[in-house]
C-alpha cells in the first residue's frame, strides 16, 4: 500500500468513526433535565465553572463557593486542568455556560453541542491517534491494509462510545494516555512509556487497575537490559516518573492539608464497597449474602484490598520474570479485570478500563475477544437503559460484530483466526441469547413490586460470571505465550558480543561460555 493511498484510508477511518460516535451523541445523555443533581454530564460542566471561577488551592476545598456535595472535583489534576482549559473556551464562548453557582443545571442546544465537541477533541487529537499508532506501529506479521482495519475494528468498540458520547464522560482522556504509553513500551522507549502513564493515572485514578504490570514490565525490562547497565536503567524510570508525578501535582505540594485534601477527594473509602449494579464480585455475592451489613466498612476494605492483591500476583510475578510485549498486553487485561471484579468502590463503567486491552489483542483472539466485548457492553446495560441509550447499544453491538467478522473475512485478512470448536460457538450463541433475552426484559417489562432492582441485578449476575471465566481464560493465554523473541534475541546478542551466558531456568550464577 502506497503513502498516499494509506493516508487516505486512515483519514477514511477516521471520519468513519467519528460519523458514529457523532450519531451517538445526537442520543440522551446523562441526567438531562433531572434536577437536582442531573448527572455526568453536568458533573463535566460544573467542574468547568470551579476551576474558571476559583483560585487552584480551591478546587478540591469545601466552601460557599464550592459545595463538594455538588458534584465535587474527585479526579487527580490532569483532569481539573482539562476542565479548567474547557471552562475557559466555555467562558470566551458564553459565560453563562460557567457562572459561578447561576450555571447549575444549565442546559441548552448550543452548550450540549458545546460539550459534544469537547469529548470528540479529546478523541481525534488523543485517542484515535495511539488506536491507530498501536496497530501500524507496533504488528509485525500483517500488511498496511491489515494494521488499518484492526484499527479501525478496534475503534468500534460501543462501550466506549456509548458511555463518552452518549451518557457523557472523558475515558477517553485517560485510556488515550495509557494507549501511548503502551506504544511507548512496545516500541522500546520505556522513559516516555513511563511518562504516559504517569498522565493516565493522574487523570483518572482508575488507571491503578493498569499499574501493576506497567510496574513488573518496567523492573522485568531492566533486569533483562542488554543496551545499559539494568540498574541505572531503573534509576532513569524511577527519577523520570518522580519528576513527572511532581510537575502535574506541583500547585498542590505546598500546603500539606490540600495535598491530603485532594488524596481525600481522590480515594472516598466512605461510598462504599460498590456503587448501584455493577457485574462483580461482591454485588453479585450481595444476592445471597448481605456483605455489606454483615461486615464493617475497615473489614471490606480489607477483604477487597486482600482478595485484589492475591489475584494479582501470579500474573504480575509471571510477567515480571518474563517479561515482553505479548505478556504485557494480557497482564493488563488480567490486572485490571481483577481489580473490577474485587476491589474497593467500584462502578459499571470501570469495565472500559479492561476493555481497553482486550482490543489491543482482538485481532489475535478475535472470538473471545469480541466476545468479552459485547459482554462488557452489556454489563452496562441498567445505566444505558437510564440514559435512554438502549437504540444505539443495540445498533452498536450488531456494528461492532459484523465488523469484526467481516474484518476476519479473506477480504481483508491472508490469515483469519481459526474457528473455534463448535462446541465453544454454541456456547457463544447461548451466551448471547442469554444478554439479549435479558436486555429485551429490561426494556419491555415491569418487576415485580418486590424486586424492582430484578432485571439490573440479573445482569450483574450473568455479566460476573463471563467474567470470571474470561478472567481465568486470559490467565491461561497470557501463562501459555512463549517467552518472548524479544528477550531471547537480546540475550544471544549479549552472549555473541561478550562470551558471558546468561544462566537459565533456576540457575541464578553466570557461566564464561568456551572461547
Amino acid at each position: 500500500m502506497g503513502t498516499r493511498n494509506q493516508f487516505a484510508d486512515i483519514i477514511l477511518v477516521v471520519v468513519g468513526v467519528v460519523l458514529i460516535r457523532w450519531a451517538v451523541s445526537l442520543n440522551p445523555y446523562s441526567g438531562a433535565d433531572v434536577p437536582p443533581m442531573y448527572g455526568d454530564y453536568e458533573a463535566q460542566r460544573h467542574w468547568m465553572e470551579i476551576t474558571t471561577n476559583l483560585p487552584i488551592e480551591q478546587w478540591y476545598m469545601n466552601s460557599t463557593d464550592n459545595d463538594l456535595l455538588y458534584w465535587g472535583l474527585d479526579y487527580p489534576p490532569i483532569t481539573a486542568y482539562h476542565s479548567w482549559l474547557c471552562g475557559k473556551v466555555a467562558d470566551y464562548i458564553n459565560p453563562d455556560w460557567v457562572a459561578l453557582k447561576s450555571s447549575r443545571g444549565y442546559e441548552s442546544s448550543q452548550h450540549k453541542l458545546f460539550m459534544r465537541y469537547t469529548v470528540l477533541v479529546v478523541d481525534l487529537l488523543l485517542y484515535i491517534p495511539a488506536i491507530l499508532a498501536f496497530f501500524l506501529w507496533t504488528l509485525k506479521d500483517q500488511t498496511d491494509g491489515e494494521k488499518l482495519v484492526c484499527a479501525a475494528v478496534a475503534l468500534l468498540y460501543p462501550g466506549l462510545a456509548l458511555i463518552d458520547h452518549g451518557h457523557f464522560q472523558y475515558n477517553n482522556a485517560s485510556l488515550g494516555f495509557a494507549l501511548w504509553a503502551i506504544v511507548a513500551l512496545a516500541t522500546g522507549h520505556d522513559l516516555l512509556g513511563s511518562i504516559g502513564f504517569v498522565l493516565a493515572l493522574n487523570y483518572k485514578q482508575m488507571e491503578l487497575y493498569h499499574a501493576m504490570p506497567f510496574f513488573c514490565y518496567l523492573l522485568g525490562r531492566c533486569f533483562y537490559s542488554k543496551d545499559e547497565n539494568g540498574f541505572l536503567k531503573l534509576i532513569k524510570i524511577g527519577v523520570t516518573v518522580i519528576i513527572a508525578f511532581a510537575l502535574c501535582w506541583l500547585p498542590f505540594l505546598s500546603d500539606i492539608d490540600l495535598l491530603v485534601q485532594v488524596v481525600h477527594r481522590l480515594f472516598p473509602f466512605d461510598r462504599g464497597l460498590f456503587e448501584d449494579k455493577v457485574s462483580n464480585i461482591w454485588c453479585s455475592l450481595e444476592v445471597l449474602f448481605k456483605i455489606r451489613r454483615i461486615l464493617s466498612q475497615q473489614s471490606l476494605v480489607q477483604l477487597s484490598l486482600a482478595t485484589t492483591v492475591g489475584c494479582l500476583l501470579p500474573s504480575s510475578v509471571e510477567l515480571l520474570l518474563r517479561p515482553n510485549v505479548q505478556k504485557f498486553k494480557l497482564a493488563l487485561v488480567n490486572s485490571s479485570l481483577i481489580f473490577f471484579l474485587f476491589s474497593y468502590q467500584v462502578h459499571e463503567k470501570s469495565i472500559l478500563i479492561a476493555a481497553l486491552p482486550v482490543c489491543l489483542i482482538l485481532h489475535q483472539y478475535s472470538f473471545g475477544c469480541t466476545w468479552f466485548l459485547l459482554v462488557s457492553t452489556f454489563s452496562m446495560l441498567p445505566l444505558l437503559i437510564k440514559d435512554g441509550l438502549i437504540l444505539p447499544y443495540a445498533a452498536l453491538c450488531l456494528l461492532f460484530y459484523l465488523a469484526v467478522n467481516v474484518s476476519q473475512s479473506e477480504w481483508f485478512t491472508s490469515k483469519p483466526n481459526p474457528s473455534p470448536h463448535i462446541v465453544i460457538q454454541l456456547l457463544f450463541w447461548a451466551s448471547m441469547c442469554g444478554a439479549t433475552l435479558l436486555s429485551a426484559a429490561s426494556v419491555t417489562m415491569t418487576p415485580p413490586a418486590r424486586y424492582p432492582d430484578l432485571f439490573p441485578v440479573l445482569v450483574s449476575v450473568y455479566s460476573c460470571g463471563h467474567f470470571v471465566l474470561f478472567l481465568i481464560w486470559f490467565h491461561y493465554l497470557q501463562f501459555t505465550t512463549p517467552w518472548s523473541s524479544e528477550v531471547k534475541v537480546q540475550q544471544r546478542k549479549f552472549e555473541a558480543h561478550t562470551g558471558v551466558k546468561k544462566a537459565r531456568g533456576r540457575r541464578s550464577h553466570i557461566k564464561w561460555s568456551k572461547q
